[in-house]
């Protein structure tokens, strides 16, 4: 059938020439005249190309005979008839919306044909073709919560299941009951039984996306430590070690994003009760070497461990959260989140309370930061000294380097770097580049906020999000650091993340860190971070960005 046309019948166009390619469907109408009139004048539909993708199909349908609807908005009869009887079938397909480009809608495209046989033979092609495609998940994992955001996880899996359904996507489906829910079924769940499934689908917001990530990763990620600056003694410390902690996406094209190795220290005084994503019935060692054992099936059989990086399971994501930003960040945004947990009841718009009651207190924190120093990019720094007379200017007037946006198919993401030979923007290919001969610089003072992100967290309230040049998969985080400033002008600062364009990273009292891995030393045991919008507390913590160790379901950010 490929490549020889064929006379069907398209529902609100009429006649059309369906040619089968061997990466689409496309089609031609015979009366090209009804079928632009007919589009320009339904503004409700999305717009409709003239092919199909194969990519963009998630089903197709054999349905029963019926009518099929000639061209909309014409007085000419087609066949004889404006709606005709016929056998038909049905290609669903996901579009952009035609209002809101950035947002993808289900489509149906209905086929007609007087012959059965005809849309019988279609269907069996076209169902062949989607199904040769390699990445098609069959069997998923869902995770839903049901209180995220204003209640609306249950309602927002109801609306998009039938398309699982639709799609032939066998889904076991999880409600979580509790805190934690999500990660102790990932990180008790044998190897054996984590391969039956494509991947996990997480229906909630940043926190169940962490919960699921710790859940997978915490026993299974093979990624060394993070690494830290001479002296900064993790090991042999007689406080509490609590482990390691894994956070951030990856993409599942070419380009895969950077994840954050989280390893901290809490004070003795500190209880698993202000750990919301570790299981206080699990132990949480640091035996790297007792990791990923293999198991042993019914049958006597060794099964082989599942670990990260793979190239076979994959997360997805559902947005239906209060915030659904991939962030770590402390100071200011910590307390945010500590204070909003006291008024839950008032859903999202706790964050705007919970934000101007931290804001009007205007706290700051004495710290110390170390990251590793990026020799192919400039750090924007600023030292304690020069913050005082910040007034005169208030914006700094250097120059930054120009934005490359991480869009789909990023070209920054694709590269592979060789050593000696690595640009701006060009991608470490291994943990051994950080671990051979690391640079540290430190940053001492004290600080309004600490901030890390591995993409730019773009928003409608951030349209450029909090570092618009943020890339998924560079193996780079972007480290912020805010150091105390008069009320007014931090007030500024945050305003600008408001506005499309502007450049909130230009103040004098900022500094903006383009680097693989960093540590934080707090000068006090109470220390909250904002981790993915869920309460994390640490006093020291070690941050590194791993490049490939998650993949998404997902084609990449657009514009």
């Amino acid at each position: 059938m490929q490549g020889d046309g064929e006379v069907l019948f398209l529902g609100g166009i009429g006649e059309v020439t369906v040619t089968l390619g061997h990466d689409g469907l496309s089609f031609l109408p015979l009366h090209p005249e009804l079928g632009s009139s007919c589009l320009s004048s339904i503004g409700l539909l999305p717009k409709l190309e003239n092919k199909i993708k194969f990519s963009d199909v998630y089903a197709v349908e054999l349905l029963d005979e019926g009518p099929v609807c000639g061209p909309w908005n014409t007085r000419i009869v087609v066949q004889s008839k404006k709606n005709s009887e016929m056998h038909r079938f049905a290609v669903h397909v996901i579009t952009r919306s035609r209002k809101h480009p950035s947002q993808l809608v289900p489509y149906e495209y209905l086929f007609g044909h007087k012959d059965p046989e005809t849309c019988k033979s279609w269907v069996e092609h076209l169902s062949a073709c989607i199904n040769n495609e390699q990445d098609r998940p069959k069997n998923l994992m869902v995770f839903v919560h049901p209180l995220c955001g204003k209640g609306r996880g249950c309602k927002n899996w109801e609306m998009v299941a039938p398309l699982f359904d639709r799609a032939k996507v066998n889904t076991k489906v999880i409600i979580t009951e509790r805190a934690g829910h999500a990660y102790d079924t990932l990180a008790s769940i044998s190897d054996k039984e984590l391969k039956k499934f494509d991947g996990v689908v997480a229906v909630g917001g940043d926190g169940l996306l962490n919960e699921i990530l710790n859940g997978l990763l915490n026993l299974r990620n093979k990624t060394s430590y993070p690494p830290t600056p001479e002296g900064f003694g993790y090991f042999g410390s007689t406080e509490k070690c609590q482990g390691y902690r894994n956070d951030g996406l990856n993409n599942s094209t070419p380009t895969s994003d950077a994840v954050k190795n989280v390893m901290l220290r809490v004070g003795s005084n500190k209880s698993d009760d202000h750990e919301p994503l570790l299981s206080t019935g699990q132990s949480v060692g640091l035996d790297i070497s007792s990791l990923n054992p293999n198991t042993e099936s019914s049958t006597g059989d060794q099964v082989p461990s599942v670990s990260f990086p793979n190239d076979w399971f994959r997360l997805g994501i559902i947005p239906s959260g209060s915030t659904d930003a991939i962030v770590l960040r402390y100071g200011f945004y910590g307390e945010v989140i500590r204070e909003s947990e006291n008024y839950r009841w008032m859903g999202p718009a706790r964050y705007d309370f919970s934000g101007t009651m931290v804001f009007l207190k205007h706290r700051s924190y004495d710290a110390k930061v170390a990251f590793l120093e990026n020799e192919n990019s400039h750090s924007l720094a600023a030292s304690a000294e020069n913050v005082a007379d910040e007034v005169q200017p208030l914006q700094s007037r250097r120059k930054r380097s120009r934005k490359t946006i991480c869009l789909a198919n990023c070209s920054v993401c694709k590269e592979t770097s060789t050593p000696g030979q690595n640009s701006e923007d060009e991608i470490p290919n291994s943990s051994q580049t950080i671990h051979d001969n690391p640079k540290w610089i430190w940053s001492e003072g004290r600080f309004l906020s600490v901030g890390a992100a591995v993409i730019s967290c773009r928003n409608e309230r951030a349209p450029d999000g909090l570092v618009a040049e943020a890339h998924l998969s560079d193996g780079f985080l972007h480290l912020l650091l805010i150091r105390d400033c008069p009320l007014p002008l931090y007030l500024w600062h945050l305003t600008q993340f408001t506005k499309k364009g502007s450049d909130p990273l230009t103040f004098k009292f900022v500094e903006h860190h383009k680097t693989q891995a960093f540590t934080f030393i707090s000068s006090h045991d109470e220390s909250v971070w904002n981790l993915d919008g869920e309460l994390f507390q640490a006093c020291e913590v070690s941050v590194q960005a791993c490049r490939g160790l998650v993949n998404l379901f997902a084609s990449g950010p657009e514009v």
